[in-house]
């Protein structure tokens, strides 16, 4: 049972409210709820707060909104969290598995959010000797819900000078990070195209308009357009997923649909990749006798660091992990997404890749059902946190 409150929040030590993270970390894990159905998350989130004595308000529904030290005379910072999870059935072998059947913490948002807990409750026992007022949010509907808008549109912003969010990241290795000037995740966004011929029977093709067959050269051609009809200096992705023409084995049937995901380095390359979808799409339905009905629908922009603040979250990652601790190798920007881009295009602020893979079972992927979140990185995001709001460094 975590047991941090207002009265003992003084006498805790560092190791005791790590300890009190991991608790909470498990216990969230437990118990995940899907985008804007984060309540009983919420309703963790706001008793725990309360219990640290720490003011709270509700914001975007289920997200919620703290500050220490509001009288401070510094420049305000934001410290961000997701809490939501993920349709995905858990196979990790984990004692504290989701007790939500279909339903699982794959990417480590309870991670973050415990992560934002042990800095908070920190900030919380020194709040007399912080520069500057400190706002927390524990966002909800970061998967693809668009929470972080919801967020700004509900005033978490407000007053904010800067915001600094983190993602562990399975893929690079544990002690190491990223923290670019510039593009750090990339934007996205979802096509769906709609083929419309005419069925028959498969013994007759000829009296037919084969949407399987044209659904299948626009795959081919959309697959295409990265390499050749784009400059090789931008870093994009047009990725078919789906493919739905079902039919029974000797009917060639009416219409067939086709899904795909696109991911870009920068926003400026969207409205080029849109319109090659667009144009491919009909011109090759139009090549074989049928017709098309594209959809493209944007979802996040790209995650782009602002310079003064990444340089602040470079030092602070340095002063916790050593001289070495930038992965060269990975590149940059990655092709996943967040919405903490949208903080981004509002204020100036940076965001963090964080390793996790310390060849103890944390290097499968996010969005795995095998996922598990490495808890060590708690200790160490919660510190760098300190040091980005000016707080005493915890040992």
């Amino acid at each position: 049972m975590v047991d941090v409150t207002q009265d003992n929040i003084a006498t805790q030590s560092w190791g005791s409210l790590l300890e009190s993270a991991v608790q909470l970390r498990h216990a969230l894990h437990r118990r995940p709820e899907l985008p804007w159905h984060e309540r009983g998350t919420a309703i963790i989130i706001r008793e725990h707060l309360s219990a640290a004595g720490i003011r709270w308000r509700e914001c975007a529904d289920t997200g919620t909104v703290a500050t220490l030290a509001p009288n401070a005379s510094g420049d305000p910072i934001a410290l961000r969290a997701d809490i939501d999870a993920l349709p995905i059935h858990e196979q990790a072998a984990v004692d504290y598995r989701s007790e939500h059947i279909g339903c699982m913490h794959a990417c480590g948002h309870d991670g973050h959010t415990a992560t934002l807990f042990a800095a908070l409750w920190w900030l919380k026992k020194h709040e007399d000797r912080l520069p500057a007022p400190v706002v927390v949010l524990f966002q909800p509907a970061e998967e693809g819900g668009h929470g972080a808008r919801r967020m700004i549109e509900d005033g978490a912003l407000q007053g904010v000078s800067c915001i600094y969010g983190w993602h562990n990241w399975p893929a690079i290795p544990y002690g190491k990070a990223v923290c670019p000037d510039g593009p750090v995740m990339s934007a996205n966004g979802t096509f769906q195209i709609r083929v419309m011929g005419q069925g028959g029977h498969a013994s007759q093709p000829e009296k037919c308009r084969d949407p399987v067959l044209a659904a299948s050269a626009i795959t081919l051609s959309l697959q295409q357009l990265v390499s050749r009809r784009l400059p090789p200096q931008a870093a994009a992705v047009v990725s078919v997923t789906s493919i739905d023409a079902r039919s029974a084995e000797t009917v060639i049937p009416d219409q067939a649909s086709i899904g795909g995901s696109i991911r870009l380095a920068r926003d400026g390359y969207r409205p080029t990749v849109e319109a090659l979808i667009h144009s491919t799409a009909m011109e090759t339905a139009r090549a074989y006798g049928v017709e098309a009905q594209v959809t493209v629908l944007p979802r996040y922009g790209a995650t782009i660091n602002h310079a003064t603040a990444a340089g602040a979250y470079r030092t602070a990652l340095a002063e916790e992990f050593g001289a070495q601790w930038q992965c060269q190798d990975t590149l940059l920007p990655i092709m996943a997404s967040e919405d903490f881009s949208y903080y981004l295009k509002e204020i100036p602020g940076a965001y963090a890749l964080v390793g996790a893979d310390d060849g103890a079972g944390h290097d499968l992927p996010c969005h795995s059902p095998r996922y598990v979140f490495n808890d060590h990185l708690i200790r160490h995001m919660g510190r760098v946190y300190a040091r980005l709001a000016g707080a005493p460094v915890p040992d």
